[in-house]
């Protein structure tokens, strides 16, 4: 059984003590092994600090996406091992693998392009125009942003172990901070095997990419004011995180992705049999099933108007049925296990809270593996609203009217999906859910290759308010602006000129 190691330091360090055994989710076969004891992490993360900042500060925005084309570039040669890792070790089917491995490749490549084709041979961003303060245009005034000099951490879900890593690390190493990443431990070896890459092949300056495997143990209590903490998880790890007191002693920078209760709304003009319709149906099932619906924009809260209620769920009940169940590593499997046991046994407990009527799917637990077929619950409990069911779980709410009345009562998500034409009904609803979501997707069939609602696009902000978590990620070069400080310079305008170039 292979031990996963921590890189750290500038080198591999196997923990010490009992280590966490990682299982292959559809048969509970044992993979790994990981472990973080006996390892400094104080020291690991001042290495960070005092070897990998200062290297990636020295190089130009171009020269940082260079780093993350190579990156890019060293996934994309190990592809189909990766993939094969997902399937093993995340429960992941083959097109569930792709959908992390290729969106990990797509976000650094994104990335890196901002470097070598935005940012170019800067080393400091200039944030605006230039502003005369006083009444001779020599007192100026013009705001930067420049590298923090700390570390940046990220703590990452079990359900993207390459695309999670990816989409943090490309972010802060362009930004110029080095990066300590923590996989959820369950599915670390995909994370692990990249990390491998990076190292064997040298793909970035000493200290400014460390890994962490196994328990995270007291790591968040030695941040700091220039330090950063990029977080993806419950809510209710996030207060905890937020609450730290030396978080609050030293105001560090968190940011949060959390719990999020997704809507689709399907708006009244779509008839049923229209291609707006078929798109709906068709997005629902996808992000009911897809990761076996362990994505944080997955779609939880299905709105439809009362008037077709039934006709929506016969057709969802007939393309849910199409959905083979199973080991990943078979073909014709359509949808994998959960990825742990615990999140099995959550996503059950879940089921039982929101107390909607089952229907679709059964609740019978398989003697191997982690397995739950499709749900879809009517008739939920106001638990719909403030619980989500990290799994393949939706429920279908009715509307007479105000969809957006309802979708707002879910208090912050990360993405909500519109499916109609009519523009005062967009309109409308769009300005009730858009204060409450970091997202809104207009679905439209003529909408070529659309991704759905599901994907996290690097262009766009990512992220949401209340239950969501608060935070803000990706976004293109806004991303940046969470790894970077803000500076206000004034002075003669020669000098200010000068020293920006």
């Amino acid at each position: 059984m292979e031990t996963l190691r921590s890189f750290s330091g500038g080198r591999w360090a196997a923990g010490t003590g009992s280590p966490q055994i990682l299982l292959n989710p559809a048969t509970e076969a044992p993979l790994a092994q990981a472990s973080s004891e006996g390892i400094d992490l104080a020291a690991a993360l001042e290495f960070s600090r005092r070897t990998g900042g200062p290297a990636l500060r020295a190089l130009t925005f171009a020269e940082r996406g260079a780093l993350l084309k190579a990156i890019a570039d060293a996934i994309q040669a190990e592809r189909d091992a990766l993939l094969e890792l997902g399937i093993a070790n995340g429960g992941n089917t083959r097109s569930d693998a792709k959908f992390d491995i290729d969106g990990a490749i797509a976000t650094l490549l994104a990335y890196s392009e901002i470097g070598i084709g935005v940012l170019g041979s800067k080393k400091i961003l200039v944030d605006g125009e230039g502003i005369q303060l006083g009444r001779s245009a020599r007192f100026h005034g013009q705001h930067i942003s420049v590298p923090r000099q700390g570390v940046a951490v990220h703590v990452n879900a079990f359900n993207f172990p390459a695309w999670g890593f990816a989409e943090k690390a490309a972010v802060a190493l362009l930004a110029g901070m080095p990066v300590l990443s923590k996989p959820a431990t369950s599915s670390a070896m995909v994370a692990h095997r990249v990390m491998q890459l990076i190292v064997e092949q040298k793909l970035v300056p000493e200290g400014a990419l460390s890994l962490l495997v196994g328990s995270p143990r007291d790591l968040l209590t030695h941040l700091g004011a220039q330090d950063v903490l990029a977080f993806t998880g419950s809510g209710d790890t996030g207060m905890k995180i937020r609450a730290l007191p030396n978080v609050i002693r030293h105001s560090v920078r968190v940011n949060v992705e959390a719990d999020s209760l997704n809507a689709a709304v399907l708006g009244a003009d779509a008839a049923p049999r229209s291609d707006m319709y078929e798109l709906f149906l068709k997005d629902v099932v996808r992000d009911m099933t897809q990761k076996a619906g362990q994505k944080c924009t997955a779609i939880r809260r299905v709105l439809v108007s009362s008037q077709i209620m039934n006709e929506v769920k016969g057709d969802l009940f007939e393309l849910l049925a199409q959905i083979r169940v199973g080991n990943p590593a078979d073909e014709e499997t359509r949808m994998g296990p959960l990825a742990t046991k615990s999140q099995l046994e959550d996503a059950h407990k879940g089921i039982a809270l929101l107390n909607g009527k089952l229907a679709y799917g059964n609740l019978d637990r398989q003697p191997k593996g982690f397995f739950l077929s499709p749900i879809l619950l009517e008739s939920p409990g106001e638990a719909v609203h403030e619980h989500e069911v990290f799994g393949p779980v939706a429920s279908l709410l009715p509307y007479e009217s105000n969809a957006g009345e309802v979708v707002a009562r879910g208090n912050g998500g990360l993405v909500c999906s519109l499916y109609s034409e009519d523009q005062s009904f967009l309109e409308e609803t769009i300005a009730a859910v858009a204060p409450f979501h970091g997202r809104i997707f207009i679905g439209h069939p003529k909408i070529e290759l659309s991704p759905g609602p599901g994907t996290v696009l690097p262009q766009l902000v990512h992220g949401g308010p209340g239950r969501a978590g608060g935070g803000e990620e990706l976004g293109g070069p806004r991303g940046l602006a969470f790894y970077l400080q803000r500076t206000a310079l004034q002075g003669p305008r020669p000098a200010i000129q000068k020293l920006l170039g």
